[in-house]
This record gives C-alpha cells, structure tokens and sequence, in this order.
C-alpha cells in the first residue's frame, strides 16, 4: 500500500496542473530512501549498499552548504564524490523545485 501511496503522489506532483512545494517533492523523490521524515529510514534501504543521509542530523547537514546540496540533487551523488546511489534529479526538477527542496532540508535538520 505505501508503494501505491508514492506512485500516486510522484504522480500527482508531476501532473503540470500542480506546483508541489519542497516539503511534497522532497516525499515524491527523496522519501523512498531517506525516509519520509529524512531519517534516513525509507523503504529502499534494506537493498542498498550505502545508508542514506539523515536528513534531520543538524550536525551533519550544517557541514553541506546550501550549493552542495542543490548541486547533489541536481547532478546526483558522484557530483560531490558521494554514492553512485543517490540519482540526479535535473531531468524531473526544475532549479526552482531543487532550490525548494534545499530550503525544505534546511527546515528538517533545524539548520537553516
């Protein structure tokens, strides 16, 4: 059910009709390996080589500058000599949702 869930919301947030916000695109994208709450807990993990990120880890993220993280979601994990894991997401973002989805991390890890 949660797998029909995300489908429907990565379906809906693509539909042109609908301008997501950082929050529903970070869900959509992100939520499937670092967790819904960017805990880095999501669904994938038990398949993957490399824990995602904690999203939510205020320490770790205050060390990543706003242009890192709009680099690594735009060009993907190698950008910034990180897993092959984490995919680019220039091709389903624009820069403006990118930059959401920054300003939406910065209000998960309390770090903005």
């Amino acid at each position: 059910m949660k797998y029909l869930s995300l489908l429907l919301v990565s379906l809906f947030i693509t539909s042109p009709l609908f301008a997501a916000t950082g929050e529903e695109h970070y869900k959509a994208y992100c939520g499937q390996c670092h967790g819904m709450n960017g805990d880095g807990m999501g669904v994938n993990i038990d398949n993957m080589s490399v824990q995602p990120r904690d999203h939510t880890d205020k320490k770790s993220m205050s060390a990543r500058s706003d242009a890192e993280l709009f680099k690594v979601i735009k060009e993907g994990g190698l950008s910034i000599d990180k897993s092959v894991l984490m995919p680019p997401w220039a091709a389903v973002m624009s820069d403006a949702e990118i930059k959401a989805v920054v300003e939406y991390l910065r209000e998960l890890c309390k770090c903005g």
